[in-house]
């Protein structure tokens, strides 16, 4: 059995974890933390869980934790993180990471967006970027695993084939992205009140000022083999659970909808997670509760411009399912195990 703990539990992200890992067969949970309700237990601060799990939630302790501990996954917000990180990896504890610290290869890059001193650029080059689609056997090997953020998940899984091929432009990529509440985590916020969500729709971190603004460069960077500048802006949707993101590229010659859409479907013909709809287009509810991705693509010959669609669940694939994904490539597991369970619907 792989014994894990959740350092940071009980965040939306932490919980959604622990919520899978339960029913994962190789799995047995060590150590759950957490400030804000530490020596209550789990259940008690989500009542979901009762009769599933009875552990209670502790302070950190790092050598209770790596006494007992396979593998920590940090779900901790920005800055945290590379602080501890070491402290499990030299006693040969496995890590994945769920926030921002060790997504950014470039420390100067982290520096300047999330404004705070790295304080692990030694371990920023080891972290593995850990969207297994793209760097399934640089994962097998990792020790350190930097799980994608979600909007950036939902764009490159959408953009990958067509970079790869070379078949757009680079130089006018605009990504709209729309996310449910859950993204912006559990804490109280005026502007997350249901009355001020609710039957109401907006843009935020507009003009390239979101910080999955560089995570999202980075990787187009590397799948299209030049550095790449792109428009993003993320949207707020008042459901839970969620993101669809719409991408727009300029096509370098003209080609059919069919075509491309054949060109997707080898792409990931391998990657059981990944969904390309031939007569349908993706939406948040057809991926709900699942480590799902649904893409479609669909030429506009009038503009010659291609779009491309994608759905994931922002807490699954875009954060607790991957990493649990991860873990099983990690650990020598069939990635699919404890994930493969289909979507919630209605």
């Amino acid at each position: 059995m792989i014994r894990v703990s959740i350092i940071g539990a009980t965040g939306y992200v932490g919980i959604e974890l622990l919520r899978i890992l339960i029913g994962h067969p190789e799995v047995s949970i060590a150590h759950l933390t957490s400030k804000t309700y530490k020596g209550q237990k789990i259940w008690h601060v989500y009542p979901c869980l009762k009769n599933f799990i009875d552990k209670t939630c502790e302070e950190m302790n790092f050598e209770k934790i790596v006494e007992d501990s396979d593998v920590v996954f940090t779900a901790l917000p920005h800055g945290i993180s590379m602080g501890i990180v070491h402290e499990f990896l030299d006693r040969g504890v496995k890590v994945i990471d769920m926030g921002a610290d060790f997504r950014l290869k470039d420390v100067t890059e982290y520096e300047t967006w999330y404004k705070i001193k790295h304080k692990s650029p030694d371990l920023i080059k080891e972290a593995v970027y850990g969207l297994p689609e793209l760097y399934r056997e640089e994962v097998k090997q990792a020790r350190l695993v930097a799980n994608p953020g979600c909007y950036p998940t939902s764009v490159i899984l959408a953009a990958a084939p067509l970079l790869k091929a070379g078949i757009v432009k680079t130089d006018s990529i605009i990504v709209d992205s729309k996310s449910g509440t859950s993204g912006a985590g559990r804490s109280l916020r005026l502007d997350l009140h249901f009355s001020e969500t609710s039957e109401s729709f907006r843009a935020y971190s507009i003009a390239g000022s979101h910080r999955h603004t560089p995570e999202i460069e980075q990787e187009l960077s590397l799948l299209a083999e030049e550095k790449l500048v792109i428009s993003f802006t993320p949207h707020l949707v008042p459901m839970t659970r969620g993101i669809l993101s719409t991408l727009y590229f300029k096509l370098n010659y003209q080609v059919s909808t069919e075509e491309l859409t054949n060109m997707y479907i080898d792409f990931y013909k391998r990657e059981p997670f990944v969904r390309i709809l031939k007569d349908s287009l993706p939406q948040t509810k057809s991926v709900r509760g699942s480590n799902c991705c649904d893409i479609a693509v669909g030429v506009d010959k009038r503009t010659g411009r291609v779009t491309v669609v994608s759905a994931i669940d922002n807490l699954i694939k875009g954060a607790a399912g991957q990493a649990i994904q991860n873990m099983n490539l990690m650990f020598g597991l069939d990635e699919k195990t404890g994930l493969a369970l289909p979507p919630l619907y209605p």
